[in-house]
């Protein structure tokens, strides 16, 4: 790539200050941006600089500016491009020193990021020998154009293969989502295989984590050139990279909507403008959902669930979680997502399978003034099935909390583990064969109802054996086994153990 190629791309604007038309045909080894004020050892030969003048104040004058740029000459840097961000133009005495030492300058707008100059070097690196991409120059122009413009990833597609007739094209992610197609796509199902026909070319992008990881795939390719796809992958990999901050921005509101929620009775107001900072409906109806260990696999799910219509974030805590706009109106019957998510789930665990991925559902949530409730029963949902089945991906829903065994999966193993042990006491020693058989019988002896007969039959006893250690039970215990409250106690501690 030569420094012509750069300054002729109109997607980025830059303005030359100064360079001679022998030294547009430099060649450009890469780029690196630095605001060392003597950058002699950060720079290499061929390299393109790119320079925010941090380094610079209007009192430095002419010294500062001439140091700066003679380490440049002496590193052997292709060419210098200052950002006028940070003073709002490019200092003069740094155009003179560029002129003195036959360095190349073009002044970077204020809105043109230095990451997208860098993506569009290494965009035409990757194309091939001698920097020449594989896609032609005016389609390669239009892309970074859209790029510039902030284009969806559909509108890229299109572009992208609009020379080759529009095939069918896709980017899809990981879990199998369709982010983007071109024209007249036909829509593919959620769960395509990933061994199915076509060609599949990983969006090379080094942050990206295993539910973020996106593939461009084209189920017929016919004649496109490898290079060709490489090349628009890459381009891909810019949007994506583009959209980051937006990502962080939409992440930081919902993390404050879920502390406003969970930080006790919430100001309507503050609520109201929490949940328009998050692009929701400010009067409901809501779906709640938790998840954990992974916000990104949470992320994906509502991605597949309401596109643009879902607020993830996390919880003061850390836990996941996402606000839903609900598609159904608020006369018809509650509903929570429990069926689409456990459908979805788990092509969205599959991204990670060394990692369970779990998910916690809450009732409908009417109204802003409801959510507090919806959110507190999806984590305790959440944390139902984390303790019931660590090590596989599940979706529990609250409204599965039927029984009594079921409600108690989702306190704490601590919690269970210690009302247990306060309540069965020497029961539970496991070194005592008689406190065995006393706890065997107990068991049997609430399963049947405290029916002596039944017990005693299920136990191969006589009914007054069952007797005699139904009183020593009470008397360990200090319960009286006639009593329904005694019983659902000994129930619960039974089904508390930790085992």
């Amino acid at each position: 790539m030569h420094i012509a190629h750069l300054l002729r791309d109109e997607s980025l604007g830059l303005r030359p200050l100064w360079c001679e038309d022998t030294m547009l045909g430099r060649e450009i080894s890469g780029v690196t941006a630095t605001d060392l004020a003597d950058p002699a050892r950060s720079v290499r030969p061929g390299e393109l600089v790119l320079s925010g003048l941090l380094w610079w104040t209007p009192d430095d004058g002419p010294a500062k500016a001439e140091r700066f740029v003679s380490a440049l000459r002496t590193a052997g840097a292709a060419a210098l491009l200052a950002g006028e961000k940070t003073h709002g133009g490019v200092p003069d005495d740094l155009v003179h020193a560029c002129r003195r030492h036959a360095v190349p300058v073009a002044a970077v707008p204020a809105h043109v990021m230095f990451r997208t100059i860098t993506d569009s070097v290494q965009l035409r690196q990757r194309g091939g020998p001698g920097g020449r991409p594989a896609l032609p120059e005016p389609t390669r122009e239009r892309l970074n154009r859209l790029l510039a413009e902030g284009a969806d990833p559909a509108a890229l597609l299109d572009a992208a293969f609009a020379h080759l007739d529009r095939p069918a094209a896709y980017l899809l992610t990981s879990s199998g989502r369709t982010v983007a197609a071109t024209t007249d796509a036909v829509r593919l199902p959620m769960d395509l295989p990933m061994d199915v026909t076509g060609v599949t070319v990983p969006v090379d992008v080094a942050e990206a984590g295993p539910y973020e990881r996106l593939r461009l795939y084209l189920p017929e390719p016919a004649d496109t050139p490898p290079r060709v796809l490489q090349e628009i992958a890459a381009i891909l990999a810019t949007w994506q990279r583009s959209g980051a901050g937006r990502r962080a921005a939409a992440y930081e509101a919902a993390s404050a909507l879920g502390a406003l929620l969970t930080g006790g009775a919430a100001d309507p107001f503050a609520l109201r403008a929490a949940l328009l900072a998050c692009g929701l409906p400010p009067q409901g109806p809501y779906e709640v959902i938790t998840a954990a260990p992974d916000r990104w696999a949470l992320a994906e799910a509502v991605a597949q669930l309401r596109p643009g219509g879902a607020a993830v974030g996390a919880l003061p805590d850390g836990t996941a979680f996402a606000v839903l706009a609900a598609e159904q109106p608020a006369e018809q019957p509650a509903e929570s997502p429990t069926e689409p998510l456990a459908a979805i789930w788990p092509l969205v665990a599959a991204c990670d399978p060394s990692r369970p991925q779990h998910a916690g559902t809450g009732p409908r949530a009417d109204g802003p003034e409801d959510l507090n409730g919806a959110l507190s029963q999806a984590r305790y949902a959440l944390a139902s099935g984390r303790n019931a089945a660590p090590d596989t991906s599940s979706v529990t829903d609250a409204a599965s909390f039927t029984g009594l065994a079921a409600l108690l999966t989702g306190i704490p193993e601590e919690v269970r583990a210690a009302y247990s042990h306060t309540v069965l006491g020497s029961l539970l020693a496991a070194d005592n064969a008689s406190s065995a058989v006393l706890l065997q019988t107990l068991e049997t002896f609430l399963a049947r109802d405290g029916s002596w007969a039944r017990a005693a039959e299920e136990l191969h006893l006589h009914v007054n054996t069952v007797h005699y250690r139904i009183g020593r039970i009470e008397q360990i215990t200090g319960r009286d086994l006639s009593r329904l409250d005694d019983r659902l106690d000994l129930r619960a501690a039974l089904l508390c153990r930790v085992r």
